[in-house]
Parts: C-alpha cells; sequence; structure tokens
C-alpha cells in the first residue's frame, strides 16, 4: 500500500506543476477572474489547496503551519502561492517516504474545522481522501482555465505513468 500513495504523492506534485504552469499564461487578472467556482477564482481555489493540505499535514505530523480557516488567502502573490505549493507537495512526498505499513494500518485523531469534535480515523483512509479531493479541485482549476478560453491540461493518471515508464 505505501507504493500506492508514494505514487499518488509523485502524481500530485506532478498534476500540481501541470495548472500552475497553465495558470501562468492567465496572468494575475485571468487567475483572479470570479467564476462561480467554489473559491471563487482560480487563484482561490489554488490557495484552498495549499490550505487544506497544511490543515491535514498539521493533523498528520503534528508540525507546521495550518490556517483555521478552508477559504484562507494564504498568498497574494501567484509566485509565492506556487513556490510553496512546490515545498508543500515535496514535504507531502517525504513524510509519505518515511511511513510504514504499520503506520498506514494506524489511527490518529483531530478536530476537523467544520466539526469541532475530536475524530479517530485510520491513517490510510485520509490520505486517500487527501489525494482525491486534490483532484476534485484540480478539475474545478482545469475547468476554470478551459472556461477562460486556455487549453485543456492533461492530467491522468495514466498519462502520468506512461511517462513515468518513459
Amino acid at each position: 500500500m505505501i507504493d500506492h500513495f508514494r505514487m499518488f504523492a509523485a502524481y500530485n506534485s506532478w498534476a500540481n506543476a501541470r495548472i500552475y504552469a497553465a495558470a501562468e499564461v492567465l496572468g494575475d487578472e485571468g487567475r483572479r477572474t470570479q467564476t462561480g467556482a467554489a473559491f471563487g477564482s482560480l487563484h482561490g481555489t489554488l490557495n484552498h489547496l495549499l490550505a487544506t493540505d497544511r490543515i491535514w499535514m498539521k493533523r498528520f505530523t503534528g508540525k507546521g503551519e495550518a490556517p483555521n480557516a478552508l477559504d484562507a488567502l494564504l498568498f497574494d502573490d501567484f509566485e509565492d502561492l506556487r513556490s510553496a505549493r512546490v515545498a508543500e507537495d515535496l514535504r507531502l512526498a517525504t513524510w509519505i517516504e518515511s511511513l510504514t505499513e504499520q503506520d498506514l494500518a494506524g489511527v490518529f485523531t483531530y478536530t476537523p474545522i467544520s466539526i469541532p469534535q475530536p475524530i479517530s480515523q485510520a491513517l490510510s483512509p485520509c490520505l486517500t481522501h487527501l489525494f482525491n479531493h486534490q483532484t476534485h479541485h484540480r478539475g474545478q482549476c482545469h475547468m476554470i482555465l478551459t472556461s477562460l478560453g486556455q487549453p485543456s491540461v492533461v492530467l491522468d493518471l495514466v498519462f502520468f505513468q506512461r511517462q513515468q515508464k518513459s
């Protein structure tokens, strides 16, 4: 199972880099265009993804900065946001490398922002959630990009896997 999560961490970093490269082309005004997405704009959605990853990593590891709101604007500047994204993806991958199968089977307790009551869950399903959440919102980023006239960004996991074999 650990190899499964290592692959997802590598895919996550790859897909995020592709989204950020496509977002760069829009310029600041395009990235901040209100599109009706859950977090308003591409910039807002990218901030949400970073915020939630930091929240989960704080829960998982007990370390790092974590906002107390899902819509936190962590970085107003796009390049600062991109640098923080790269660092967080590396942090996540490094942490996953340190895990064992026993760790994945373990249970941890955290307090959600939305329901301030302690919850205990197995680590493995929560890691699956983290990566699924990224995929969900990257899909929204893709929709925002294409609605603003940008070409489609290939984000398929199988495409990533094929590239890794080349």
